[in-house]
C-alpha cells in the first residue's frame, strides 16, 4: 500500500497523453457594472481548485489551465456570483465577465472538508467559514471567541486571558476536535487541545467541519476539524506588499499588540506575524473564601511566518514556522464552591507552555502547469512543552511529533477527481509522572501510518458527491514497567492495531436559477477515532487499550432567498460514541479485568440552525441556535454508567440550548458590531476535586458585546469595544468566574500596495 501514490502517478501520466494548456482571462463587475479590485476568483475542473485575485482594474488571468470543462466563481465579503461553466481550449484564450451579487453568504475555498481544496458551495460536508473580515470587524481576540457563534460548538473558558479553553463539537469530548494551523496539527498526543495556546494572528479565515473527519485526517478528528488559514501573499497578479500593526489596552490592566507583514518579489513571497498580550485577570474578592485574588494574571506571545517560492502555474515550495509561549497564574476555582472543597486562594501554582512547529510543503503538477495530475508532499516537526509549579513541586510534560504526508490528486474528467496517499506520524509524549521502575521519566511512543483514498464526483452544478476511506495502522512501542504503589503498570510489549474509517457525503440543489432562490440538500455519514493519550496509556494495566470511536450521520438543508440576501440553514445530526476509556472500579469487574478499559458509551443528537442576512451592502446579520441532547449510556455488558454519572444523564459542559445573534454595520470608514450569546444550564463537575466531588447544575447566562472602529485616514483606524456590556457575573466553566465588564480601546495602522 505504500507504493499506491507512485502507482497512481505513473498510471495517470501514461493515460492522460499530451497536456494542453488553456488561458482564461476575465473581468469582475459589481451590481452596477463597475470593475472591482481585490475579488477572489476560483476556477474548478483540474486536480484541485485554482484561485487568483483581481487587479486594480478588476481583471484576472489564469495562464495555464488544463483544456476542458471548468467552472468560474468570484467572491468578496458581502458578494458572490453565479457559477459559470466554460469549455476551455488550448487554441485561443477565453474571456469571461463575472457579475457580483449582494449575498449573505460569500464563496470561499475550503481546504479542510476534503483531500483537495474545494469551493464552499461544492462541499457536501457540514462546513462553516468565519472570514478574516468578520474577525476584524468583531475585534475578535482569540480563536475561542471566533468560534462561539458557530452552531454545534460549545466553548468553555476557565476564566481570563490565557486560561484553559475547551471546545466541544456536537456533544463530543474536548479532545475530539482536530485543530490545524495551515495544515499543521496543534493537538497534543492523544488529541488534547487548549485553545488559549492557539494563535489567531493574520488569519484569512477559520474553517470548521462538523462531524468525524478521520477518513481525511485520521486520529483526533473524531468529532470535527477546525483549521486556521493565514492570509496568503502572491495569489493574485499584482504585487502583495502589506503591513499592519495594532495596539490596544483597557480593563484588568490588559494590553495587546499585534503586527503582521507580507510581500512578494517575483516568484518569492513571505509573511511574518507576532502578538503579545497580557492581563492581570480577576483582582477582586474570591466569592468562595472572601480572600483577594492576586495571581489570575496571564501572558501570551505568538510569532510565526512563512516563505514560499512559486513558479507561475507550476511547482510551489513553502516553508512555515509557528512559536507560542503562554504563562499564567492558577489561583484555583475561586467561584462556585458547592461542597466547600475550595478553602484558600492558591498563590503558588503557575504554569507555562512553549510550542514550536515547523513545516514544509511541495506541490508539483506532473507533466506541466496544465496537468490534471499533481503531487503534494508535506513534512512537519512539532514540540510542545509544559511546566507547572504547585505546592507539591514542579511537574513537566511534553509532546513531540514528526509527520510526513504525500498525496496524488488527479482529475480523471471534468466531473470526476480522485486522491490517494499516505501519512506517517511519529509521536511521543512524556511527563514527570510517567516513569519506569527506577522512577526515571519514560516517554510513550507510537507510529501512526494512514493510507487513504477519496473520489469526488460533480456531474453538474446541482450535484456533488464524495466518498473516501482511511486505514490507520497504529503501532505503540514497548513501555517499561512501573511498580509504583498508586497505580502499578506491568511492562507492555509493542502492539499494533488497524482501524478503517470511511466517510461519504452528497449534496443536491433542487431549485435554483441565476440570482433566484435556491434550496440545497446535503447528507453525510462517517466514523472517527481518537487514540489513547499518554496518561491513559501509562496509568493502566491494560496493554490492549483501543482508540475511542464515533459514528455519525447528519442531514441538512440550506435555502437562499432571491439573490441570497437571506439564507437559512438547518442540520440534524446523530453521534454514537463507543469504546470510551474509563476506570473500571469494583462495580464493573464483570465487564473488564483491567483498571481501565474501552467499555463506556455515550450519544449525542441535535439540531443546528443558522441564518445570515444582508439587507444592504452596509449591514450584515447572523443568528445561530443549537439544540443538543446528550446521554450517558450503560457500559458494555452492564446496566450502570461510570461513577459519579448515571445512565441517561447529560454529558458535562454540553448546553442543551445555545444561541447567538450578531450584526455588523460598515459605511464611510465606520464599522460597528453587536453580539449576543446565550447559553442554557449545563451539568458540570465539582471544580476542585473533579468528578470525584460530584456532578452539579451550572446556571446559564446571556452576555452582550459591542464595539466600533473608525478610519481617520487611509492608514489609521481607531477602535473600541465593550465586552459583557451588562456586567453579568457568570461562569463558562463551573467554579471559574468569567471576566465582568471589559472595556478596550486602541489604534490600528495598515498599509499596502
Amino acid at each position: 500500500m505504500r507504493r499506491l501514490p507512485v502507482l497512481l502517478v505513473t498510471f495517470f501520466l501514461l493515460t492522460t497523453g499530451s497536456i494542453h494548456a488553456a488561458t482564461l482571462r476575465g473581468l469582475v463587475r459589481d451590481p452596477d457594472g463597475r470593475a472591482v479590485a481585490g475579488v477572489r476568483v476560483i476556477v474548478t475542473g483540474g486536480p484541485a481548485a485554482a484561485e487568483t485575485i483581481t487587479d486594480a482594474e478588476g481583471r484576472f488571468e489564469f495562464p495555464a489551465l488544463a483544456a476542458g470543462r471548468h467552472e468560474v466563481r468570484a467572491s468578496i465579503d458581502g458578494f458572490t456570483s453565479v457559477p459559470q461553466a466554460l469549455e476551455l481550449s488550448d487554441s485561443s484564450p477565453a474571456e469571461v465577465a463575472v457579475d457580483l451579487l449582494v449575498s449573505a453568504v460569500s464563496e470561499s475555498l475550503v481546504v479542510s472538508a476534503s483531500q483537495v481544496d474545494l469551493p464552499l458551495s461544492q462541499s457536501a460536508a457540514s462546513v462553516e467559514v468565519v472570514g478574516g473580515r468578520e474577525i476584524a470587524a468583531r475585534q475578535v481576540r482569540t480563536i475561542g471567541d471566533a468560534l462561539r457563534a458557530v452552531p454545534g460548538l460549545a466553548v468553555a473558558q476557565n476564566g481570563a486571558l490565557g486560561s484553559l479553553t475547551s471546545l466541544f463539537t456536537r456533544g463530543g469530548e474536548s479532545e475530539y476536535t482536530l485543530v490545524l494551523i495551515d495544515g499543521m496539527r496543534a493537538n497534543a498526543f492523544g488529541g488534547g487541545i487548549d485553545l488559549s495556546q492557539v494563535p489567531l494572528v493574520d488569519a484569512e479565515r477559520i474553517e470548521i467541519v462538523r462531524g468525524p473527519q478521520s477518513a481525511v485526517f485520521g486520529s483526533d478528528a473524531i468529532g470535527g476539524v477546525v483549521q486556521i488559514v493565514t492570509r496568503p501573499c502572491g495569489v493574485g497578479p499584482q504585487r502583495c506588499d502589506r503591513a499592519d500593526a495594532t495596539l490596544e489596552g483597557g480593563s484588568l490592566a490588559s494590553v495587546r499588540g499585534r503586527a503582521a507583514t507580507a510581500g512578494t518579489r517575483g516568484a518569492l513571497s513571505w509573511s511574518a506575524h507576532g502578538e503579545h498580550a497580557q492581563s492581570d485577570g480577576f483582582t477582586g474578592t474570591a466569592s468562595a473564601t472572601g480572600e483577594t485574588v492576586t495571581n489570575d494574571d496571564g501572558d501570551v506571545q505568538h510569532a510565526g511566518g512563512s516563505v514560499a517560492w512559486r513558479r507561475p502555474g507550476g511547482a510551489e515550495l513553502r516553508g512555515q514556522a509557528q512559536f507560542s509561549f503562554t504563562e499564567r497564574g492558577f489561583p484555583g476555582a475561586f467561584g462556585s464552591n458547592p461542597i466547600g472543597a475550595y478553602t484558600a486562594v492558591d498563590r503558588v501554582s503557575r504554569g507555562d507552555t512553549n510550542r514550536r512547529q515547523f513545516g514544509v510543503q511541495w506541490m508539483q503538477p506532473w507533466g506541466g502547469a496544465a496537468s490534471r495530475v499533481r503531487q503534494r508532499t508535506e513534512a512537519s516537526l512539532s514540540d510542545f512543552d509544559g511546566n507547572f509549579v504547585s505546592p507539591f513541586g514542579l511537574s513537566e510534560s511534553d509532546t513531540r511529533r514528526a509527520g510526513f504526508r504525500t498525496q496524488t490528486d488527479a482529475a480523471l474528467t471534468a466531473t470526476m477527481g480522485v486522491s490517494a496517499g499516505i501519512e506517517v506520524l511519529r509521536e511521543q509524549a512524556g511527563s514527570t509522572f510517567i516513569t519506569d521502575e527506577r522512577s526515571a521519566p519514560v516517554p510513550v511512543r507510537r507510529v501512526v501510518a494512514g493510507y487513504f483514498g477519496e473520489a469526488r464526483y460533480a456531474p453538474s452544478a446541482r450535484v456533488s458527491m464524495a466518498g473516501g476511506v482511511r486505514v490507520e495502522q497504529i503501532r505503540r512501542d514497548a513501555l517499561a514497567a512501573d511498580p509504583n504503589a498508586f497505580s502499578p503498570r506491568p511492562a507492555f510489549a509493542a502492539s499494533t492495531l488497524v482501524s478503517a474509517n470511511p466517510r461519504v457525503a452528497v449534496a443536491y440543489v433542487i431549485r435554483g436559477d441565476t440570482g433566484g432562490p435556491s434550496t440545497r440538500l446535503r447528507a453525510s455519514a462517517g466514523t472517527g477515532i481518537r487514540t489513547p493519550d499518554a496518561f491513559e496509556t501509562a496509568f493502566t494495566d491494560n496493554p490492549t487499550l483501543k482508540p475511542e470511536r464515533s459514528r455519525s450521520v447528519d442531514a441538512g438543508v440550506q435555502h437562499a432567498f432571491r439573490r441570497a440576501i437571506l439564507t437559512l440553514d438547518a442540520t440534524v445530526f446523530l453521534n454514537d460514541y463507543d469504546d470510551l476509556i474509563v476506570p473500571i472500579g469494583r462495580s464493573f469487574r464483570d465487564a473488564s479485568r483491567y483498571r481501565t478499559d474501552n467499555i463506556s458509551n455515550a450519544r449525542s443528537r441535535g439540531l443546528e440552525l443558522a441564518a445570515s442576512a444582508r439587507p444592504s451592502g452596509a449591514l450584515s446579520l447572523r443568528a445561530s441556535y443549537t439544540l443538543l441532547d446528550t446521554e450517558i449510556l450503560a457500559v458494555d455488558r452492564g446496566t450502570d454508567a461510570p461513577a459519579p454519572y448515571r445512565v441517561g444523564e447529560r454529558l458535562i459542559r454540553r448546553p442543551r440550548h445555545h444561541g447567538t445573534l450578531g450584526a455588523i454595520f460598515t459605511r464611510s470608514g465606520l464599522t460597528a458590531f453587536a453580539d449576543l450569546e446565550a447559553r442554557g444550564a449545563v451539568r458540570d463537575i465539582e471544580p476542585t476535586f473533579g468528578a470525584s466531588g460530584g456532578v452539579f447544575d451550572a446556571p446559564g447566562f446571556a452576555i452582550v458585546d459591542i464595539g466600533a472602529a473608525y478610519r481617520l485616514a487611509k492608514p489609521f483606524e481607531i477602535f473600541a469595544r465593550v465586552e459583557n456590556v451588562m456586567d453579568r457575573a457568570y461562569e463558562e466553566a463551573f467554579g471559574f468566574p468569567a471576566p465582568r465588564r471589559l472595556v478596550m480601546a486602541g489604534v490600528r495602522l495598515a498599509a499596502s500596495r
